[in-house]
């Protein structure tokens, strides 16, 4: 038995230890808004925060989360950076297919929550592990960096 918080909310949830937090998340909380990609936690899709660290949950075993607080794609509008970074993938309509954008906003807040102005190289570093496969990545660096500005 796993008790967790995820978007402010405490879940009680029956999973064994080792299950990964996507498959807690997708099939025993409704929390479908975090994308299985690769499985191997090399494509992103499936980031969330825990404790503010972007995380990939397709490999992150429930039972190492603890008391740690988890952020999903459905609870980040509710951060200052999270608010920041989805207006701005809306204003700059970033997504394409759009499958792979959860991760990206996942990656993307954390970083303006750890850099608030990041330069491109913080940029590159922090979104290095979201792969979009429709390209949108002159888009997304534009969107963070609007969302570091005071226009955002």
């Amino acid at each position: 038995m796993a008790n967790l918080l995820i978007n402010g909310a405490a879940y009680q949830v029956d999973a064994p230890d080792d299950m990964p937090l996507l498959w807690v998340l997708r099939d025993m909380l409704g929390l479908t808004g975090t994308k299985f990609g690769c499985g191997i936690a090399q494509c992103g899709a499936c980031t969330v925060h825990v404790d503010g660290r972007p995380l990939r949950s397709c490999v992150l075993p429930v039972g190492s989360i603890g008391n740690r607080a988890v952020t999903t794609i459905e609870g980040v509008g509710a951060t200052p950076a999270g608010e920041k970074i989805q207006k701005a993938w809306l204003d700059l309509e970033v997504i394409q297919c759009g499958y792979c954008q959860s991760g990206q906003i996942m990656s993307a807040a954390a970083l303006l929550a750890s850099t608030p102005h990041p330069e491109d190289s913080d940029i590159d570093a922090a979104m290095a592990g979201n792969i979009c496969r429709c390209g949108t990545y002159v888009r997304i660096r534009e969107a963070i960096h609007q969302a570091a500005s005071d226009k955002a």
